[in-house]
């Protein structure tokens, strides 16, 4: 099969052997979505080598215990835990220091024709949602996360920095919870997409110092460094910064 491949400080695509499964299920990649962490291991990051991506929909084509999800259309969670620590029994396998994560440690990832994971990481895409629509599924339960970190209610009020995917996604899903939803960033045509999705936006040029404490929850979501030397908008005291 081929596969796009980071190794020796290169990246390349490259003709290998289909991954054996194992007890695990083997899954045709459909689509396969490209993360900034893809770019970001390009440069050196986490140290990997190997088949890079995490982000896919695909096809069960093989798993030998579950039958029932051979020919479904999937999704993942990307990590896979031991299965016998205490955060793997806690039913919290992200946090094993043991686990492998998908196309960023020690297992090969999405951007392939085939890749393989445990049956219990897998979920079952609807019939109703697109390829195009679930290859999002990862990032958007990263930014789904934020709902565990803070107590959100329909008035709380939120500021999100940065107007990426993982901004946007994360304005949006908060937009869901919350009728106080701010998007801040530096592109109007990125902030346009918040906007359509009936969430205020706001230029990074147009924070005055008068956003201070106006809001309970402040989510950073640009990975840059202005966050850290520019003006910003800040949470009220004793709430929250994700």
């Amino acid at each position: 099969m081929k596969a796009l491949r980071f190794t020796g400080g290169r990246l390349s695509v490259d003709e290998i052997d289909p991954p054996f499964a194992g007890s695990e299920a083997l899954i045709r990649v459909v689509m396969s979505g490209i993360c900034n962490t893809d770019i970001e291991i390009v440069r050196g990051y986490a140290g990997f080598s190997g088949t890079i991506g995490h982000e896919f929909v695909g096809i069960v084509e093989e798993l030998a215990d579950r039958t029932d999800l051979i020919g479904k259309r999937v999704v993942g969670e990307i990590n896979a835990g031991c299965g016998v620590c205490a955060n793997c029994v806690g039913g919290d396998p992200r946090h094993c220091p043991s686990r492998t994560v998908l196309g960023i440690v020690g297992r090969d990832g999405a951007h392939a024709e085939f890749l393989r994971l445990p049956a219990e990481n897998l979920v079952v895409v609807p019939d109703n949602v697109s390829n195009e629509q679930a290859v999002f599924a990862e990032p958007l339960a990263a930014a789904w996360g934020i709902r565990e970190m803070a107590d959100i209610k329909r008035d709380t009020r939120l500021a999100v920095i940065g107007d990426g995917k993982l901004g946007l996604l994360c304005a949006m899903s908060l937009r869901l919870v919350s009728d106080n939803v701010i998007s801040i960033g530096k592109h109007r045509s990125k902030l346009d997409i918040a906007s359509a999705a009936d969430i205020e936006t706001m230029l990074v040029d147009e924070i005055t110092g008068s956003l201070n404490g106006s809001f309970d929850v402040v989510v950073e979501a640009s990975g840059s460094e202005w966050i850290c030397h520019g003006p910003r908008p800040r949470s009220a005291p004793r709430d929250h910064r994700t």
